[in-house]
């Protein structure tokens, strides 16, 4: 074989911030902090601090494999951490603070934490749960001298992070190891059974930041100044955390306040030209916005991801706001990236009603992720945009077994099954029509539960609604809908079904609308159907 005469460079993560601080050095870094107020710091400040954490992790003992927790908001000092702890060959671990305290348990002892970074406002979560990780030395909390709370009922060592920063020297020798060693690691929710481990390598980061980047996915640039509210432990940050440095691109992060009032105050003060969250993150917004005769001045385009986006978001966006809304999908097996939906030439053709219903799709895959739809013996299925089957997928940084597990999470053909059930258009538009589990089958027809949801909350009452399959004795299971209200407002029953009525068949609509005060949501921010199915139940038995 003739190979090529090029340098061969090891992937490390820290040399993303390397060339952030070297050739960007007073891009900003901007946190609403978890104390209170904005802190500001350019990417070269941030890459000494950096080295100096690396230092007095080393002075902990933490070495080459070893697992840090981190249970924290987005901020500069939580991205430090990722960068110090990959950097240095050990493995972040970010905790999701939304989980049950039996989830949070067996994550931290399943992945062996030595310590756990956290902020102030997590240390009674852990401190909840403390007495059952017996192998955790120290708890690093992430604040100033003058912030540390009262830590004396802590029955292992807790640090002030800036004292621990405050006499290391801004110098240190990076580690060179293969590019395929682990960097970090992430727990899926678990819709059954335990949370499973998702370990991401230094390689695999690195590919998905570079094609992440790309025009046709999240198009970011130098000139941008990013808001990003989607959580450091929600799916890897959706990459952010590297892309975004990788560019030079200002990052704004939200820390804790991600209602309306916080998320317009410090997207129009730090100019934000581009922003990613989760739907119910901008239905706060919207709401604060249409409440307030509010603008945003400087947004051009917002990615959502996490759950689908309802039309009607899309056109409160753009019509209301001129903001361009871009629907992406991934997974935290996918470190997330799978799909993004960019606009493609033959959309010029398109009505508007044309183009909506494309727009709708969770779109096409980026470079580095291949996708099919499969029946349940495997076979591939035609992409008409009507036939929808399993939706498997591989790639880069697509996992291939689950931290810790014997078995590989691939089939024979090295595909893995992502548990959404899907179609494909002939354009390579994919539409998610739901969770393998929630696709609602009555009478032998089998119903959408995303559609019917997307279609009412456009309903301009409901804020919020979720569909789930209840046990029918005639049909197999119906629909029910479960929503919760918007403030103030007092829908009818029919008025919302009629709204179903108007892009669903007859036989699709639901039998019945409940309404509830809050909605139960999963650590992510998505809806948690399994306390909706567990309190409606029986809600058909008599019918």
């Amino acid at each position: 074989m003739i190979q090529g005469n090029m340098q061969v460079e090891k992937f490390n993560l820290i040399s993303i911030m390397k060339h952030a601080a070297r050739w960007h050095p007073n891009v900003e870094v901007v946190t609403n902090t978890v104390e209170g107020g904005i802190h500001r710091i350019g990417y070269y400040a941030l890459y000494q601090r950096i080295k100096k954490l690396a230092n007095a992790l080393d002075r902990l003992g933490i070495k080459h494999g070893d697992v840090i927790g981190t249970m924290a908001w987005n901020s500069w000092r939580h991205l430090e951490c990722w960068y110090a702890i990959g950097g240095m060959g050990a493995v972040s671990h970010t905790l999701n603070p939304r989980l049950f305290p039996d989830q949070i348990d067996y994550i931290v002892n399943h992945a062996e934490n030595r310590f756990i970074c956290l902020d102030i406002t997590f240390l009674p979560v852990i401190a909840n749960v403390l007495d059952r990780l017996p192998k955790l030395e120290g708890l690093i909390l992430l604040t100033d001298r003058e912030h540390m709370p009262d830590t004396s009922h802590i029955s292992i060592p807790v640090l002030c992070y800036e004292d621990m920063l405050a006499d290391e020297p801004e110098d240190y020798d990076w580690p060179e190891f293969d590019e395929n060693a682990a960097s970090s690691l992430c727990y899926t929710s678990g819709t059954t059974g335990n949370p499973k481990g998702v370990l991401y390598s230094h390689r695999s980061n690195i590919i998905h930041a570079l094609t992440a980047g790309g025009a046709d996915v999240f198009n970011i640039t130098a000139q941008d100044s990013f808001l990003m509210i989607v959580p450091q432990f929600h799916a890897n940050s959706w990459g952010l955390s590297f892309g975004v440095p990788m560019v030079g691109a200002k990052l704004v992060m939200a820390g804790p306040h991600m209602d309306g009032k916080s998320v317009y105050e410090l997207a129009t003060a730090e100019k934000c030209t581009v922003s990613g969250a989760v739907p119910t993150v901008w239905t706060g917004l919207l709401d604060y916005l249409d409440a307030n005769q509010l603008k945003l001045p400087h947004l051009r385009e917002t990615f959502i991801g996490g759950s689908a986006v309802p039309r009607s978001m899309f056109e409160r966006f753009e019509r209301d706001y001129e903001v361009d809304v871009i629907q992406a999908w991934g997974m935290t097996e996918m470190s997330p990236l799978g799909t993004m939906n960019r606009p493609l030439p033959y959309w010029d053709d398109l009505s508007y009603e044309e183009r909506m219903q494309v727009r709708c799709k969770q779109g096409r895959p980026a470079f580095g992720v291949d996708m099919k739809i499969v029946d349940e013996d495997g076979n591939i299925l035609p992409h008409d945009g009507e036939t929808s089957g399993k939706l498997m997928v591989k790639g880069p940084w697509v996992i291939e077994r689950y931290y810790k597990a014997e078995q590989s999470a691939l089939d024979a053909e090295g595909w893995f099954d992502t548990g959404d059930v899907a179609n494909i258009d002939e354009h390579g538009n994919m539409q998610i029509t739901d969770r393998a589990k929630d696709v609602i089958k009555s009478g032998g027809e089998w119903i959408s539960s995303v559609d019917i949801e997307n279609t009412a909350v456009g309903h301009s009452e409901v804020q919020i609604a979720a569909c789930i399959g209840i046990a029918h004795k005639k049909w197999e299971e119906r629909p029910l809908l479960v929503v919760v209200k918007k403030e103030g407002m007092n829908p009818s029953k029919e008025s919302i079904i009629a709204k179903i009525a108007e892009e669903h068949a007859k036989w699709q609509l639901p039998d019945d609308v409940v309404f509830i005060e809050d909605m139960p949501l999963t650590a992510t921010g998505k809806i948690d159907k399994k306390p909706l199915r567990k309190m409606f139940g029986d809600h058909y038995k008599d019918l």
